[in-house]
């Protein structure tokens, strides 16, 4: 089951037949959504500095470190294999907020996110041996204010260490806590795989 997602269109995805997906990234949520594809990745770890620079404005952040991830694994690449990298922020007032450094770092990180919109940015970069092609994604996420309680029971039953802005919007967090989102759904759980399809098709 390498790109069973190609056969209700086979010719419109022509260039992509065959090819052999390989996910730059440890991220069980993108796997998943890979596999809702029907998309059976080989998972590739690399690892690499994820520094930024300073001056690089917080939404332009995602897409760089994803390009900065596709050069890292690129030496590796074989002819027929298609690599996606990606990287996911949330940003609040212009600063990005990566993973929580700890549970304590998460409950503060949620305290700010509550009755507040911020954004939640995905880079993703499509690279094959010939081509290299990237793009971003933003989706608006409104949180309904939280109460102390809340955010310690999620914290504390969840652990979200792994997840940018310390919360995955498919838990428990989700159901409780968002208002309304404006963009892709799936791009806050780290991929668009919306655009991803169609993104996929301007690489051969």
């Amino acid at each position: 089951m390498v790109n069973n997602f190609l056969d209700p269109i086979k010719a419109e995805y022509a260039p992509l037949a065959g090819k052999k997906i390989i996910l730059g990234s440890q991220s069980p949520r993108r796997k998943t959504l890979l596999e809702g594809l029907g998309i059976s990745p080989e998972v590739r770890i690399n690892d690499m500095d994820e520094s930024i620079p300073t001056d690089l404005p917080a939404h332009q952040a995602p897409e760089y470190l994803a390009k900065k991830k596709a050069i890292a694994f690129l030496p590796l690449l074989k002819e027929g294999e298609l690599l996606i990298t990606a990287d996911t922020v949330v940003i609040v007032d212009d600063q990005v907020i990566n993973k929580p450094v700890d549970l304590a770092d998460a409950k503060v990180m949620l305290r700010r996110l509550s009755g507040r919109q911020h954004q939640v940015v995905s880079g993703v970069c499509i690279s094959s041996l010939s081509q290299t092609h990237s793009f971003s994604e933003t989706t608006s996420v409104f949180f309904r204010p939280l109460s102390e309680e809340q955010i310690a029971y999620y914290v504390e039953h969840y652990k979200p260490l792994d997840k940018a802005g310390a919360y995955g919007i498919q838990e428990w967090i989700g159901l409780v806590a968002i208002e309304k989102i404006e963009g892709d759904f799936y791009n806050v759980m780290g991929l668009p795989v919306g655009r991803l399809v169609e993104e996929m098709k301007k690489i051969s």
